[in-house]
């Protein structure tokens, strides 16, 4: 069962791996000897994301590449990097996206009436059109080997809407003022449909693309917004930042070899309510 989840001498890329979760991705697959390359736009916080994970010690190598993943030219020059210091990319994970915090409750913002465009645009060019671009050119030079995986990574708000009543004092949709955005549900959605049609078109070339749908994260968010959002999850909390590790080991390793276009669900419940 050991050789399953192992992922010695392979490679993974992920994307926003500076980020809350791009971290924690990384910490799995450090775990099970994958080594990395880790890309995100934000140069400091990157270097700092590979200070922590050396403090692990593992045998592995990890690179960090500032990359905006929005520009296929600068995507196409990392993959000819990479082949320079013949290093492949066997494993994508597409975790990169822009999600604003909802912690201010009192000013009043988010609405689809006031809601900017460009904001919209922002939002899909890194969390979708970004998404595509990497799986565009990695997975090109994957379908050149025969063999690859790609994950991407959604949200619960891909296959619910928001509850906006979270963001409410009185539990009232009427009363709510800072409204979760519109343009994230629509990028973690769209990512589905992008996670269907890859792996249906490259199946035959051993590319295997799945999608992991995470709830919330805990992550300093104020005590009333943890409370309502708990009351939404059978499991009654959030997610603690290191409960995705198994799935994405699972997603990248033998053990997943049969799944191909499926999302792997892992909301504490809140689904099924």
């Amino acid at each position: 069962m050991r050789d399953l989840f192992n992922l010695k001498d392979k490679t993974a890329l992920i994307t926003g791996a500076a980020g809350l979760l791009g971290y924690e991705h990384a910490v799995a697959l450090m775990s099970v000897s994958c080594n990395l390359v880790l890309v995100d736009i934000n140069k400091s916080k990157l270097i700092l994301a590979k200070k922590k994970l050396l403090n692990f010690k593992k045998k592995i190598k990890i690179l960090t590449y500032v990359v905006d993943i929005t520009d296929e030219k600068a995507l196409n020059t990392l993959v000819q990097k990479l082949k320079k210091n013949k290093i492949f990319v066997e494993i994508l994970i597409n975790n990169a996206a822009l999600d604003p915090k909802m912690n201010n409750l009192e000013k009043k913002s988010g609405t689809v009436e006031k809601y900017d465009v460009k904001y919209l645009r922002e939002e899909i060019d890194v969390g979708l059109v970004g998404a595509f671009l990497c799986a565009k050119v990695f997975g090109n030079e994957m379908s050149k080997r025969k063999k690859g995986i790609i994950i991407n990574i959604a949200s619960d708000l891909a296959i619910l809407a928001p509850d906006q009543r979270v963001y409410s004092k009185t539990g009232k949709i009427s009363d709510v003022l800072n409204f979760k955005p519109i343009g994230y549900p629509i990028v973690k959605a769209g990512m589905l449909g992008l996670n269907r049609y890859l792996a249906t078109y490259w199946a035959h070339k051993g590319i295997r693309v799945n999608c992991l749908v995470p709830g919330a994260v805990k992550n300093k968010q104020s005590k009333k917004l943890l409370k309502e959002i708990a009351n939404r999850v059978p499991m009654s909390r959030l997610a603690r930042k290191d409960e995705y590790r198994g799935a994405i080991i699972f997603l990248s390793s033998k053990a997943s070899s049969y799944m191909t276009g499926q999302l792997l669900i892992m909301d504490g419940g809140r689904s099924i309510w």
